[in-house]
């Protein structure tokens, strides 16, 4: 639970401290998705070679050595002096975030080989998580209004040492009894798949069609292509793909890539609309998430029973349908939005997630052997990674491009400080404390307007995508049983 606990806090914390990195550093609009992307693009490249390393020399060997080193780039990324060092320094941290996820979700595969007893266990690692998401924005929000940004880093180590000292005690060692080969060229592939194809997403999505964006998308293709060949004609791939011709597991792996496309993207206007829009402390802002985290938390566990007597197709896909619910609310009041309405939306949205994750997580774990674990779960946590980049390049992109594109900066307002509050709502915020009042009204009236014209269209997009989620569900689910 501690390396759960760790990961979501992270990146709560992160999305909480937007705002104040934002004055500090002053990073364009790019730089700043590039802060939140980067650490889960890293992750998910090198999840699934983690995963086998995992399953070659222990699950638990790996968990520490990951530990060690996040704890270490936490402390640089607490202290980056600028936004390059900050991205360089979340990059560091994907690294070793990659060898920390992998192992949580092999070991319970091995550990709990009822298949009720893992149902529930899964729901309590994926309620870990929601209880990161909740501790994050309390914890990092004090923070943040008594110290520097830089501060939120910091929580991630003493969570590390007490897993150092813990997990040599309580979790037993496993790994693959038969190991195939490490393959260099398969680690390259993977790679060279995922970071065009973000890179191309988040250029498509930010300035429309471009020789760039087409290029990336085309070799992260070609390089997926190539990966995939090499699985099929070794005999000892590094993931077996022939489970994605199973509907099942492809549906449940594609479930879990939109789950959190969805609950990322939510997060990362929301966060700034109740602090930049709605004025509210880090403190406060946390605290008003925390009914939707809770209800992704009880959700979570409440479907086990569910899913014993209904076929997991169908409590999916009523499950997303919530998602698209939580975004429907979000986009009929776009501009307007009110705490309470905000609140409640993402009540309902957290409550689909937390359902469907727990059992698209369960269905993707169980479908190969217990020594294959590693494997299998880096797929699941290699999707739900994805699903991370993909719900801020996307919707963050998109949010970031209407913004831009609607702002008016009024006249007399200094060249760099223009090119800032155009930039993003945080740098508009900035600016305006340094305007007389007439032109700092102005501007946040302009920003605040460009900003809700934003969210109205992202969460459309985002109600479109759940709605086609749950179809998803109920086509490819539907062989699976409970």
């Amino acid at each position: 639970m501690l390396p759960v606990l760790l990961v979501s806090i992270d990146n709560t914390v992160l999305t909480f401290a937007l705002p104040q990195i934002s004055e500090a550093l002053r990073p364009t609009g790019t730089q700043l998705l590039w802060m939140i992307d980067v650490y889960p693009l890293v992750l998910a490249g090198l999840l699934v070679s983690m995963g086998s390393f995992a399953d070659r020399i222990g699950r638990r060997r790996l968990l520490l050595v990951g530990a060690v080193g996040f704890a270490l780039l936490s402390v640089v990324a607490a202290y980056a002096p600028s936004a390059e060092a900050l991205i360089a320094s979340r990059a560091g941290l994907g690294f070793f975030g990659a060898m920390i996820m992998p192992p949580t979700l092999s070991l319970l595969r091995n550990i709990f080989t009822d298949r009720e007893e893992r149902r529930l266990a899964i729901a309590i690692w994926a309620a870990g998580f929601a209880a990161g998401n909740a501790i994050g924005p309390i914890a990092g929000g004090f923070l943040l209004e008594h110290a520097w940004w830089g501060s939120v880093f910091l929580l991630a180590v003493p969570v590390l040492v007490l897993l150092l000292v813990l997990a040599p005690v309580f979790v037993p060692e496993s790994k693959d009894s038969n190991p195939g080969r490490v393959d260099v060229v398969s680690i390259a592939l993977s790679m060279a798949t995922m970071a065009p194809i973000v890179l191309g997403i988040k250029t498509l999505a930010k300035s429309g069609p471009s020789a760039l964006a087409f290029g990336a998308l085309v070799l992260g293709l070609v390089a997926g292509w190539a990966f995939v060949r090499r699985q099929l004609g070794r005999p000892d791939p590094m993931i077996d793909v022939r489970l994605f011709r199973r509907g099942e597991f492809s549906g449940a792996v594609v479930i879990n890539l939109l789950s959190v496309f969805s609950l990322v993207g939510f997060l990362f206007f929301v966060s700034q609309d109740v602090q930049l829009v709605l004025g509210l402390s880090p403190v406060r802002a946390g605290y008003a998430l925390l009914p939707g985290l809770a209800a992704m938390i009880v959700a979570g566990l409440l479907v086990v029973r569910v899913v014993r007597k209904v076929r997991p197709a169908y409590v999916v896909a009523v499950a997303i349908l919530f998602a698209a619910a939580g975004y429907a609310m979000v986009a009929l009041t776009a501009g307007t939005s009110t705490l309470t309405g905000l609140v409640v939306a993402f009540v309902i949205l957290a409550t689909g997630i937390g359902a469907a994750e727990t059992v698209s997580n369960d269905l993707i774990v169980s479908a190969v052997p217990a020594d294959k674990a590693g494997a299998a779960s880096a797929i699941s946590e290699t999707a739900y990674e994805v699903g991370a980049v993909l719900g801020t390049a996307v919707l963050g992109s998109i949010l970031t491009a209407s913004y831009h594109r609607n702002v008016v900066v009024p006249d007399g307002v200094p060249a760099a400080d223009a090119t800032a509050a155009a930039e993003t709502l945080g740098g508009a915020t900035q600016v305006a404390q340094t305007l007389p009042a007439e032109q700092a009204q102005a501007l946040l009236a302009s920003a605040h307007e460009a900003f809700g014209s934003g969210v109205g269209t992202t969460s459309w997009i985002g109600f479109g995508l759940m709605l086609v989620a749950s179809v998803i569900a109920l086509v490819a689910l539907r062989p699976a049983r409970s």
